[in-house]
């Protein structure tokens, strides 16, 4: 298949790249600079440049393609509006493809908000943060295109031995230093590894049903304070020290999307395990890496 990639450079973007090129996949990836280009052509896609921001002076050169993937993010205070300029420009581009072509799209755990005791489904109510509430209805907009075939994928928090959303706890404990964390030690994160969610990302390419919306989680829930200590032990550290940081604090210095840190949620990815055939490699506490 061709597919057209956005975000291959990027930590979940460039997981999915790699397995797309080693499943003999033609891949174009967007590139916003000539770096971002050349770490495409070494990984063995074809960069298109432009970036997400300015999307009208590249979507009309896009070749035609068999598949999207939306791996790619953009944390400022403007991501709503910048995502959905982003979709006003390609959906009619893709829609006027010869043929239909797959759109996976990606949501976003946050989107669930907390759940408590109770383990989300693709079929849960959402309860989004307000910094990230513009999502859902750019993910309806994809999946109800009559020009492509949208799938959403709602990855879980994604992490791998690279750091992900373990960057901040790696780098403090590399450094010899106390470990942030927002909210508190017993907020429950639902995990996924970034290479657990790229086989996730083929599967719902090749195989699954236009319409279809899937959770990427592998580890339905574990407490910041667990994560923590495992990634410690994966990192050597003996001396482990951790400071409570208050969820204002945080969002005054980071942004109000940080809030999401620190929500309490468990997130069921029984569904793709049943209906794909996926088998993440890092299901447990005791295999996070």
């Amino acid at each position: 298949m061709r597919v057209f990639l956005l975000g291959g450079t990027g930590f979940i973007g460039r997981h999915v790249l790699q397995l797309l090129i080693e499943g003999g996949h033609e891949v174009i990836g967007l590139a916003r600079s000539e770096a971002s280009a050349e770490r495409l052509v070494a990984a063995g896609a074809v960069p298109l440049l432009g970036d997400l921001r300015t999307p009208r002076a590249w979507v009309g050169k896009l070749p035609p393609v068999d598949a999207v993937i939306h791996a790619a993010a953009d944390f400022g205070d403007d991501m709503g509006p910048v995502e959905t300029a982003l979709l006003d420009a390609l959906l009619p581009v893709l829609g006027a493809m010869p043929k239909r072509p797959r759109f996976v799209y990606t949501g976003g755990c946050w989107l669930f908000g907390a759940t408590g005791e109770r383990v989300a489904t693709e079929d849960s109510a959402f309860d989004p943060l307000p910094a990230f509430g513009w999502m859902i209805d750019n993910m309806c907009r994809v999946l109800e295109a009559p020009g492509v075939e949208g799938v959403v994928i709602h990855p879980a928090m994604v992490y791998s031995g690279e750091g992900g959303v373990f960057s901040s706890f790696m780098d403090a404990l590399r450094e010899g230093q106390s470990v942030d964390v927002i909210g508190s030690l017993d907020v429950v994160w639902p995990l996924v590894h970034a290479g657990d969610l790229a086989d996730l990302y083929l599967l719902a390419m090749e195989q699954a049903r236009p319409g279809s919306v899937y959770n990427g989680s592998a580890i339905s829930g574990l407490t910041q304070g667990a994560i923590i200590s495992g990634v410690a032990d994966y990192l050597g550290v003996e001396r482990l020290e951790m400071r409570v940081v208050s969820v204002d604090e945080a969002a005054e210095r980071l942004g109000e999307w940080v809030r999401g840190y620190a929500i309490s949620q468990q997130l069921s990815g029984d569904k793709a395990r049943a209906e794909l055939g996926w088998k993440p490699r890092h299901e447990s506490a005791t295999a996070l890496f």
